[in-house]
C-alpha cells in the first residue's frame, strides 16, 4: 500500500512538473515587444480581442479607434469596403452564408464584448461617404468624419447615436482659409475647459482649425510652423517643408497645454501652443516615402505623458518615443497578417491602464489590442 502511494505521488509530481514547464514555455513564447532594457513600456498582443461579432457581421477597413471616459473602446469602419465575397450573404441571390457588413460605429468593452452599434445615413445630417476618424470626448459625445472627395464635414452624436451637430457640409471644399467648410478632415480632439474642438483638416486642406465645441463657430486656424495655411501643388515629401503635407492626419492635446500634429507625409510631428505658436518638431524615419511615417499618436497614460506611441502605417509598426526629446526607445509590430502584426496601421488609442488599441485599413480590416506588460 505504501509502495503504491509513493508511486502515485511520484507520478502526480512528475505530471505537475510537466504542466509547470508547459506554462513556463507558454509564457516564454509570448510575443512581448516594446522599449528595450526597461527604458519604457512593453506590450503583448491579445489575439482574442475583440470577440467575434454577432449577426454574421464583418468589419471593413477600420478607419478610427478611440477610448472614452468609461474605458470602453469605439471603432468606426467602412462597410462599403467589404469585397463581394466578404459580403456574400447580402447578394441577390446570396453567394454564401456569410457575411454582412457591421454598422459603421461599434462600442466594445475592454474584454472585447460588443456593447452597441449604430451609424449610417439619417435625417438631419450628411453621413460621410468614406468614414475616417472617431473621437469620444470627455463628456461622452462621439465625433466622426470622412475623407471622401466630397466629405467636408464632421458630425457630433450622443453615445447612443443621436445626432447633435454638423460642422461643414458635403460637396465642395472652399480651401484652407475657409472658416466654415472643411476639406476631408482626418481627426479631432476637444479641449473641455476652453470648450474648443481641434480638427486635423486634413486630406485636402492643410491646417489645424479650431471651433467652438458647442456651437461650431470658427475660432482660429494655422498651418505648418504656425504660419497661415497654404494650399497648392507641393512635393509630397519634405520634412523641412513650410507647409503641411496631405494628410494632416492627427491632432492631440497634451496635459501640459501643447498641441501635437501628425504631418504624415512629411514624417514629422509639429508641436504648438493652443494658440498655434510653433514650438518644435520631431522627424521620425526621415527616409520613409510612400504614405509617410506619422499616421497617428497617443501619449502614455502616466501623469507626465513621458512617451508617445506613434502609429506608422508605412513601416507597419508602433514606435515608442520620448515626448521631451523625440528619442526612439523601442517599437512593436511589423508588417504581416498574424496577431501582433500590422497592415496599414491607421489609428491608435490608449486606455487608463496603458493598454493600446490599433485600427488597420486597406486590406488589414481589423482592430487589435496590445496589453501593457511593463
Amino acid at each position: 500500500m505504501t509502495y503504491h502511494l509513493v508511486f502515485c505521488l511520484r507520478i502526480f509530481c512528475f505530471a505537475g512538473l510537466i504542466a509547470l514547464a508547459g506554462c513556463a514555455n507558454l509564457a516564454n513564447s509570448q510575443r512581448v515587444e516594446g522599449a528595450k532594457s526597461g527604458a519604457g513600456p512593453a506590450y503583448a498582443v491579445d489575439p482574442y480581442w475583440p470577440k467575434p461579432l454577432p449577426n454574421q457581421w464583418l468589419l471593413g477597413q477600420v478607419a478610427g479607434i478611440a477610448t472614452d471616459k468609461n474605458q470602453t473602446i469605439w471603432v468606426i469602419h467602412r462597410p462599403n469596403t467589404l469585397t463581394e465575397d466578404e459580403r456574400g450573404a447580402t447578394l441577390t441571390p446570396p453567394r454564401s452564408t456569410c457575411c454582412l457588413p457591421a454598422p459603421p460605429v461599434l462600442q466594445f468593452d475592454q474584454a472585447g464584448n460588443l456593447l452597441q452599434s449604430w451609424g449610417g445615413p439619417g435625417a438631419g445630417y450628411e453621413w460621410p461617404k468614406n468614414e475616417h476618424g472617431i473621437y469620444a470626448d470627455p463628456e461622452g459625445h462621439i465625433w466622426l468624419g470622412g475623407n471622401d472627395a466630397k466629405d467636408h464635414m464632421i458630425l457630433k452624436f450622443t453615445a447612443q447615436g443621436k445626432f447633435l451637430m454638423q460642422i461643414g457640409h458635403a460637396g465642395q471644399s472652399e480651401g484652407s482659409l475657409s472658416q466654415t467648410q472643411l476639406g476631408r478632415p482626418a481627426h479631432m480632439e476637444m479641449d473641455v475647459a476652453a470648450r474648443e474642438l481641434y480638427v486635423a483638416d486634413g486630406y485636402q486642406n492643410r491646417r489645424v482649425i479650431v471651433f467652438d465645441a458647442d456651437t461650431g463657430a470658427f475660432k482660429r486656424m494655422w498651418g505648418a510652423y504656425g504660419q497661415a495655411p497654404k494650399d497648392g501643388q507641393f512635393p509630397s515629401y519634405d520634412p523641412q517643408a513650410t507647409y503641411f503635407g496631405n494628410p494632416v492626419h492627427c491632432v492631440r492635446l497634451m496635459r501640459d497645454g501643447t498641441v501635437l500634429v501628425c504631418d504624415r507625409m512629411n514624417n514629422r510631428i509639429q508641436v504648438f501652443t493652443k494658440e498655434g505658436k510653433f514650438l518644435r518638431q520631431m522627424v521620425l524615419e526621415a527616409n520613409t516615402r510612400g504614405s509617410g511615417s506619422v499616421w497617428d499618436l497617443v501619449a502614455s497614460e502616466d501623469p507626465s505623458q513621458t512617451f508617445l506611441m506613434i502609429a506608422d502605417g508605412t513601416n507597419n509598426e508602433v514606435r515608442i518615443v520620448r515626448r521631451d526629446t523625440g528619442a526612439v526607445v523601442g517599437t512593436f509590430g511589423r508588417s504581416g497578417r498574424q496577431a501582433g502584426d500590422f497592415h496599414w496601421i491607421h489609428n491608435i488609442a490608449i486606455d487608463a491602464q496603458g493598454h493600446i488599441y490599433t485600427a488597420e485599413v486597406d486590406t488589414g480590416k481589423r482592430a487589435q489590442k496590445f496589453m501593457k506588460v511593463r
